[in-house]
């Protein structure tokens, strides 16, 4: 009698069951989201570097394939480009309020409104820059945005990325247009003035690195590789 150590039968394809919708037929009406969808897949259960290596190859070969950003949304990759979108982005959008005084206005309200010391409106604006920046690239049907090697293996690079990138906007734009000091402010209207920026910042900054779709080059991750 034979041995056998298999603890069931055979695939009828040949193919590996771990690779979750990867074996079957998928999708009726398939496009080139869903052919990635399946290579990434396979990615996660492929125990060969070798291996695996071949499947990046194979992704980075249909996304350069001609014709396919007219039907691919997704956006997987995060690279310099994609900072210097950003940049752009929150440029544009904090440039109007710039020249305004309601700047001034708005940090003065942000302080002026406290709760056991706290100024709940800063705080509150804060709080609102965190979930707007999430919304607009990970909720809004823009794009399809996915987390890839995120930081620690919990934080979205791309998240960081873009309030970072604005929070820098922000605070430039300030003192280079000569607005983070006029008027004689405490530290705290200074703060308050960068938050106030900060929030169109942050809109436009993710806008301008979504909406032009997942930018060419280098992975900024596969630079430190």
């Amino acid at each position: 009698m034979r041995n056998d150590d298999r603890s069931g039968p055979p695939p009828a394809d040949g193919v590996d069951p771990r690779v979750s919708g990867v074996s079957n037929g998928g999708p009726e009406n398939p496009d080139i989201n869903d052919l990635l969808a399946k290579l990434d897949a396979l990615e996660g259960v492929v125990d060969d570097d070798a291996e695996r290596r071949k499947v990046r190859q194979t992704i980075a070969m249909v996304e350069r394939m001609p014709g396919s950003s007219a039907f691919r949304t997704r956006i997987s990759k995060y690279t310099s480009r994609d900072v210097a979108e950003s940049f752009v982005g929150a440029v544009l959008f904090s440039l109007p309020l710039l020249v305004e005084d309601g700047v001034f206005e708005i940090a003065e309200w942000f302080l002026a409104v406290t709760v056991v010391g706290v100024p709940v409106f800063f705080v509150g604006n804060a709080l609102f820059v965190l979930a707007m920046t999430a919304g607009l690239l990970y909720y809004a049907d823009f794009r399809q945005v996915q987390v890839t090697k995120p930081i620690f293996g919990v934080i979205p690079r791309r998240y960081v990325g873009v309030l970072a990138v604005s929070l820098f906007t922000a605070v430039f734009m300030l003192m280079l247009w000569g607005r983070l000091h006029s008027g004689d402010p405490t530290a705290a209207e200074r703060l308050a003035r960068v938050t106030v920026i900060w929030a169109v910042a942050a809109f436009g900054a993710a806008l301008g690195d979504i909406l032009p779709g997942e930018s060419k080059g280098a992975d900024i991750s596969d630079r430190f590789d």
